[in-house]
């Protein structure tokens, strides 16, 4: 499947299932894309703005100027996936799986990543900006990435746990 230069709007394509799909130059918003599952398929220069998309599989994609904005996106799998120049501003990443993806061209602002999976991601260069970062998996992955000073108090518990030490409440 191709979609080049279009506008989906109010679109239900949950449950759907793409192989080697190419969507470009192409707005999807106010749409209902859970569970949809993409393997070896690619989204360039493509706006996904306001959508319901809780379970989704894009496995060995590729994403290449795409913004993520005010999506619901928990519980998403992005395995083994190319990000370059991608931006996720306002979403719900809980228990995302970014494991193995190449997010060195990502930016995170303003999202929930609670519980999200990054263990064998490349993440030099990647930015993370005003997120919720409780409970993140994978952390020793996120070598070489951005995290504003504010956020790092979260992600200290889960460094902590990552390098085999124990957090002593004061007595």
């Amino acid at each position: 499947m191709e979609i080049d230069t279009c506008r989906l709007t109010g679109v239900d394509l949950s449950g759907t299932r793409l192989t080697r799909a190419m969507v470009t130059n192409t707005v999807i918003e106010r749409s209902n894309l859970s569970n949809l599952r993409a393997m070896n398929s690619s989204l360039i220069r493509v706006a996904v703005t306001t959508n319901r998309m809780t379970g989704v599989a894009w496995t060995n994609g590729r994403l290449r100027d795409v913004i993520f904005r005010d999506c619901r996106l928990d519980l998403t799998r992005f395995r083994s996936t190319t990000a370059a120049n991608v931006l996720f501003e306002g979403c719900n990443l809980k228990q995302a799986d970014f494991q193995d993806a190449d997010l060195r061209g990502a930016t995170f602002e303003d999202c929930d990543l609670t519980g999200a999976q990054f263990s064998g991601a490349k993440m030099d260069g990647a930015r993370l900006l005003d997120c919720v970062l409780v409970g993140v998996n994978g952390v020793t992955s996120m070598a070489g990435a951005g995290v504003a000073g504010r956020d790092m108090v979260a992600l200290a518990y889960s460094l902590a746990g990552a390098l085999g030490i124990t957090v002593l409440d004061e007595e």
